[in-house]
């Protein structure tokens, strides 16, 4: 029967002991507290970054727009160029062919 009443005061004084344990261990709330912190700072810096590239993504897709533009203003201009020599040319050999009906008149 005494080790009966051994075993109650043993695990009575166990139970006593496990109530007045801390389970909260202040390094772990600092820690979690930091943690927290930074979580909130890379969102923030994540908002900031996204708002970043869509700024840059609009100025891309901007300047794709205005060099698309300016090809195309660029192989106009080439036609017109084309267009205006074949016309020069054509007015060139009528010259010639003039001055040819010139010559063989003044003959």
């Amino acid at each position: 029967m005494n080790s009966k009443i051994e075993k109650e005061k043993k695990l009575s004084l166990a139970l006593t002991r496990l109530k007045k344990l801390n389970l909260k261990n202040p390094d772990i709330n600092k820690n979690i507290e930091n943690l927290s912190s930074q979580k909130n700072q890379l969102e923030i810096e994540k908002h900031e970054l996204e708002e970043k590239y869509k700024s840059l993504m609009d100025d891309y897709n901007n300047l794709s727009k205005k060099l698309d533009e300016l090809k195309t203003q660029e192989k106009v201009e080439k036609k017109k160029q084309k267009e205006f020599s074949e016309k020069i040319d054509e007015l060139n050999q009528e010259t010639d062919t003039l001055l040819n009906e010139i010559d063989k008149w003044q003959m």
